[in-house]
């Protein structure tokens, strides 16, 4: 079995030193743009070349992020950063955007990709779909059990990566809008403003979306034997000194090792209220939520000195074996050799008759023991030395300095990677993609919450309208439709379910976290009743899609941003998009759309999916069912919180609203109305007030449309 990977997080410089000293195997890091800590020192072309030349001198790799969704924009400029990587030999590059993808499969096929943990990968069926797609690792949610990495690991030869400390976010990664519609600042894009941290208040617990942060050192030996190739440490806004504590400690825990002081002391260099592993093991619940408190400040100031110290202590990394040969008449010869296959040779002087002390084994060892000052250490010293001769010890650290420094220069040498100004993808999977769908002609569609919001004239009016997977099998697979028909007025429910199931789409939820196999049951038995259409939010659900032969529509939640997006999904079968809402309307406009595109043009747009309910600290899971209980913020707004599928949602306070402008909706081919808590009458009312374009007079935000993000 390989050894895990420590992966440490680096914002600077100083953050490498620390790492590769306190024993990291890889570090992460980012350029000026385009990665999603921005805020970050992150490194210019100069200083990722001098990172990666110190790495990998030291046996350290290096992995960039490029993890952030793109705009057709920046793709000039991920260009000139990829073109940077390639030159400096970077090792892969962590993505989060299937355009970006394909544009380094075009431009550096050679590179290794590995997914960004804002993908949302948080299933097999995910990591069947990233595998597919030629990628080498995926970075795995934080919000999954021990269990189910293991079934993870168990069923793909995808190599696994997993947070194992750091700071926690409520929301699953890649699927938080809260900061964004706040004050324009995307985490999708590198800006997260963490208004998670700020007080949100379900009756009990004043700060109800601030988790404490992860800390998964006690279960590092547990993951490795669950199939885990990394560890990954958050923190790339962090000190040296936390990257320094952060790296032993997992260091000395995959040596099984652990030392208290040090877990204590990283404790107090950064945490808030403690640390968790409710994820993990399965424990989610109230003790999982914590705050920066003042007491966790003080707590820091006190060890950094003492961590500064650690970062500082240079540690060797690389084994060298060495071989010295000592012959009468011959130049003496060391050669050394290192695990990466590199090789060096040096030849001295010719040795003399000893006149006392002759040169042996112990004399040679002592001066070859010296490797100060380098990355190397002696793993292994053979000598093969006549008797009676001599050679100064002197001459045999000239040998030593002349090999180990031949050694240096050959890990220090960049081997580039190769990059094309231009080139051609290669998708060995979906080569023989569908032809490029013309644009079709506009049309509305609505999605409900639950089929009580439904009324036949409204579907007369819409051209698809999607319903969630539970709601399907409730109307679809019930054995007994009778209360159904009677609750909704319908003498014929089954019929009045047939009449439209054409129009239907069913929605598969957000998080899917195991289960999976209940689902695509659950879908043959629908598809078999002759329903086709299927919305995808993961990629999870784009690969069950494909397996069960259903017509795709891209949902929201795959964050498309591009062009380039738009046509990977299209070779991937998809038939049509829902945009991200991080979107302005001009970039909508600009898109080259290579795929039928639309928007959400109303609702209470979902801001957040977790995995911990924020509601369920006050309030428990008896009967929650989506009852869209408030979360209130420190302005006093309420944001609705309903779960499904064993994760929750948090809702935008506000409804979008931009019915009222029709230009707007010329470049797109279909605007979804999002109903989530809307009774019948209002669902048909908000139909025929965008049918009309007609304004509203209730509170409504116009969303980031108008705005977009920075």
């Amino acid at each position: 079995m390989n050894q895990l990977e420590i992966l440490a997080p680096c914002g600077g410089m100083e953050s490498v030193q620390a790492a590769v000293h306190c024993g990291a195997d890889a570090v992460y890091l980012g350029a000026k743009e385009l990665n999603a800590r921005r805020n970050a020192a992150n490194f210019d072309e100069a200083e990722l070349n001098e990172a990666a030349a110190y790495c990998h001198l030291n046996g350290v790799k290096v992995y960039l992020t490029l993890n952030t969704v793109l705009l057709d924009s920046e793709f000039e400029l991920a260009g000139e950063v990829l073109r940077s990587a390639c030159a400096a030999g970077i090792d892969a590059v962590i993505v989060d955007d299937l355009g970006l993808v394909r544009f380094v499969k075009e431009h550096a096929p050679n590179l290794r990709l590995h997914a960004s943990t804002q993908m949302s990968i948080h299933n097999l069926e995910g990591v069947r779909m990233l595998e597919e797609l030629g990628f080498h690792r995926v970075v795995l949610a934080r919000e999954l059990s021990l269990d189910e990495i293991r079934r993870i690991a168990e069923h793909t030869s995808v190599e696994l990566e997993v947070f194992v400390h750091g700071a926690l976010c409520m929301c699953v990664s890649g699927q938080c809008y809260l900061s964004s519609m706040i004050g324009q600042r995307s985490g999708n894009r590198g800006l997260c403003a963490q208004p998670c941290r700020l007080k949100f208040s379900n009756g009990g617990n004043e700060n109800a979306l601030s988790l404490k942060d992860l800390s998964l050192i006690d279960h590092i030996p547990a993951l490795r034997d669950a199939g885990v190739t990394s560890i990954k440490i958050e923190g790339r806004m962090k000190r040296p000194e936390y990257v320094a504590a952060a790296v032993k400690a997992c260091h000395n825990a995959r040596e099984g090792m652990v030392d208290f002081t040090l877990t204590d002391q990283l404790s107090d260099v950064f945490s808030r209220s403690g640390f968790t592993d409710g994820y993990l093991t399965g424990k989610r619940g109230p003790q999982m939520f914590g705050i920066r408190r003042k007491e966790d400040v003080l707590n820091m100031t006190g060890v950094l000195k003492e961590l500064g110290r650690l970062a500082a202590k240079e540690t060797p990394r690389v084994g060298v074996s060495f071989a010295f040969t000592l012959k009468a008449g011959q130049p003496a010869v060391l050669c050394a050799a290192d695990a990466d296959g590199n090789r060096a040779s040096a030849a001295g002087d010719i040795p003399e008759k000893a006149l006392n002390k002759p040169t042996d084994a112990a004399l040679v060892e002592k001066s070859l023991q010296k490797t100060g000052g380098t990355p190397f250490y002696p793993e292994n010293i053979d000598c093969d030395i006549d008797e009676g001769l001599v050679l100064s010890i002197s001459k045999i650290n000239l040998l030593r300095r002349a090999v180990l420094e031949d050694l240096m220069n050959q890990r220090s040498a960049v081997h580039q990677a190769e990059y094309r100004p231009s080139g051609q993808a290669s998708w060995p999977s979906i080569q023989d993609a569908p032809e490029e769908r013309p644009k079709e002609a506009f049309h509305w569609r609505a999605r409900y919450d639950r089929f009580e919001q439904v009324s036949a004239s409204a579907l007369e009016q819409l051209g698809y309208f999607s319903l969630p997977l539970s709601e399907c099998v409730r109307l679809f697979l019930s054995e007994d439709m009778t209360n159904e028909a009677e609750r909704f007025g319908l003498p014929d429910m089954r019929a009045f379910l047939d009449a439209y199931r054409d129009q239907l789409i069913i929605e598969l939820p957000r998080g899917m976290f195991g289960g999976n196999q209940i689902i695509m049951g659950q879908l043959e038995k629908l598809r078999e009743r002759g329903i086709t259409h299927l919305l995808a939010h993961n990629l999870g659900a784009v690969w069950i899609g494909r397996e069960l032969n259903y017509r795709l529509h891209g949902g929201f939640g795959l964050n498309v941003t591009n062009a380039r997006s738009l046509e990977v999904y299209r070779r991937l079968g998809l038939e049509d998009m829902t945009l991200s809402f991080e979107l302005s309307m001009l970039q909508i406009s600009a898109m080259e759309k290579h795929l039928p595109a639309g928007i959400l043009c109303y609702g209470h747009l979902p801001m957040m999916l977790t995995r911990n309910c924020p509601i369920q600290t006050a309030m428990g899971c008896k009967d929650c069912g989506r009852k869209f209980r408030p979360l209130v913020d420190r302005m006093g707004n309420e944001f609705p919180v309903a779960c499904e599928n064993t994760c929750a949602e948090l809702y935008n306070h506000l409804p979008l609203y931009i019915a009222e402008q029709p230009e707007r909706f010329e470049p797109l081919a279909f605007a979804t109305l999002y109903f989530t808590k809307e009774d019948r009458a209002r669902c048909d009312e908000l139909i025929s007030m965008h049918l009309e374009h007609r304004k509203t007079d209730q509170p409504a935000t116009k969303g980031l449309y108008y705005r977009g993000v920075l």
